[in-house]
């Protein structure tokens, strides 16, 4: 059975970043073989990453409005699209599911391609999901089970307070989460008494914070993915801890 990580928040508090982290540690303590799996519209994990995209899920569900090639049935079709979405790297591999669906029913489709993901993932032993805010996406998509959520916020009371909601909303939908755990990120210093007393309220598993780092900033503007940051980065060894509580 696979272990299946997803990573959810709202946008601009460095999820992707984390999810780029978590894979780094899956492979660094043998954790593997891992699918990532870029589940948010505004694709960029392969950015963090350091791969490039050479096609989507949501390329192939729009192909499939189009004629299927002779000879071949829609499922086996786009079983070889999705194949050939897969990205295969040194210890994992990634496919992205690209844009959320256009004009139409795309119901079918949609169904088809979750049937082949979830196909696809129990060739891992490890998979990490970064999703949008809200998780829809992903659960119109992919395996409807996760072991394991974290929930990214800022230190902010207002983002933590999002964050609350974000797991109301995932609980609405479909889902089997096992379970649900805060990371704050982007902190400098000690939380203050109002995001602790935040935390509590919204009744959230407080996994821990991984602090602002330079480098990361840096990085990025170097365009170098951040899965290459040094092991020395203050962000790297704190959401390492993080990992080690809740990462068997």
């Amino acid at each position: 059975m696979s272990f299946t990580i997803a990573v959810s928040g709202k946008g601009g508090t460095g999820k992707t970043t984390l999810a780029g982290m978590i894979l780094r540690y899956l492979l660094e303590t043998g954790k593997k073989p891992v699918l990532a799996v870029d589940a948010d519209s505004n694709s960029n994990l392969n950015e963090v990453l350091g791969v490039d995209v050479r096609t989507t899920i949501g390329e192939a569900r729009e192909m499939m409005k189009q004629d299927v090639p002779a000879g071949m049935t829609k499922d086996i079709w786009f079983e070889y699209k999705v194949q050939e979405a897969l990205i295969e790297n040194r210890g994992f591999d990634l496919i992205a599911m690209g844009r959320p669906e256009g004009p139409g029913c795309y119901c079918a489709a949609n169904t088809l391609a979750r049937k082949c993901l979830d196909l696809l993932t129990g060739n891992y032993r490890y998979i990490v999901i970064d999703n949008e805010a809200g998780m829809e996406h992903f659960s119109r998509l992919t395996t409807r089970d996760v072991d394991l959520l974290f929930v990214v916020s800022d230190p902010s009371r207002r983002s933590i307070l999002t964050a609350g909601r974000i797991r109301d909303l995932i609980r609405e939908l479909d889902l089997r989460i096992v379970r649900e755990v805060l990371i704050v990120n982007r902190t400098q210093g000690e939380l203050t008494a109002e995001a602790l007393e935040e935390i509590k309220r919204q009744r959230l598993e407080f996994g821990g914070t991984v602090p602002v780092d330079e480098t990361i900033y840096q990085y990025d503007l170097d365009g170098k993915p951040t899965f290459q940051l040094p092991e020395e980065s203050k962000a790297v060894q704190a959401a390492r801890r993080i990992f080690e509580k809740y990462i068997q």
